[in-house]
């Protein structure tokens, strides 16, 4: 399945609740999009030399394919427990763009951070792997952590949501605070539990008060 006439939108499972989501493929289903839409209801937007008057805007961001195709991994190795070909791997009824997603560029470039792999004749058969799953998720944290930094984002335990906040404001800010908030950010695009298998692997201490670090 392929987009035949440029971008298309389509809906997939949400990879950490597995409810319905708006994504977007461009012309080639090569690259991944997720699809936010931001709805102000007294507002209007200036765009180029057009008005946007309902105060809706659609933001599409690049993102990890692989982190849906890792939602399908994972719902296999707990009904099966067992090599499968990949192509029955992601599957779904009610969301069949899905399959779209090993086209992907990324997806089988990456794939083999979250899977162990064999080979019988000319196939090959996959299996989710939570050792190197978790592996993978933490050097994203460590990515995002990076950023973070890089960005001057406070992090700290008097931010109350995701809001970005410059770091020069409040000083105190530990590294267990930026990996915390990285972890966060990434659990929104894993199911909860290896959410949090994720943040024992990283070692989190238990923070103060969990409200300051809710991503909203």
């Amino acid at each position: 399945m392929k987009p035949d006439h440029g971008p298309l939108f389509t809906r997939l499972r949400n990879p950490s609740t597995g409810e319905a989501a708006l994504y977007l493929f461009n012309s080639s289903a090569q690259q991944l999009f997720e699809v936010k839409a931001f709805h102000e209801e007294y507002r209007s937007w200036f765009i180029g030399q057009t008005v946007q008057h309902d105060g809706r805007l659609l933001f599409a961001t690049p993102m990890d394919p692989l982190f849906l195709v890792l939602f399908y991994l994972i719902k296999a190795e707990k009904e099966k427990r067992k090599f499968q070909p990949l192509d029955q791997v992601v599957v779904d009824s009610e969301f069949s763009s899905c399959t779209m997603l090993l086209q992907c560029a990324r997806v089988m470039d990456s794939l083999h951070h979250v899977i162990e792999e064999k080979e019988i004749g000319n196939k090959k058969f996959y299996k989710y792997s939570q050792e190197k799953t978790l592996k993978w998720l933490k050097k994203k944290v460590n990515q995002t952590v990076k950023v973070l930094k890089s960005s001057n984002v406070c992090v700290g335990e008097r931010v109350q949501s995701a809001t970005f906040i410059s770091s020069k404001q409040i000083t105190d800010v530990k590294e267990d605070d930026y990996v915390r908030y990285a972890h966060g950010l990434i659990s929104e695009y894993i199911p909860e539990d290896l959410s949090v298998e994720l943040s024992k692997y990283l070692q989190l201490p238990e923070p103060t008060n969990r409200e300051n670090f809710k991503v909203e």
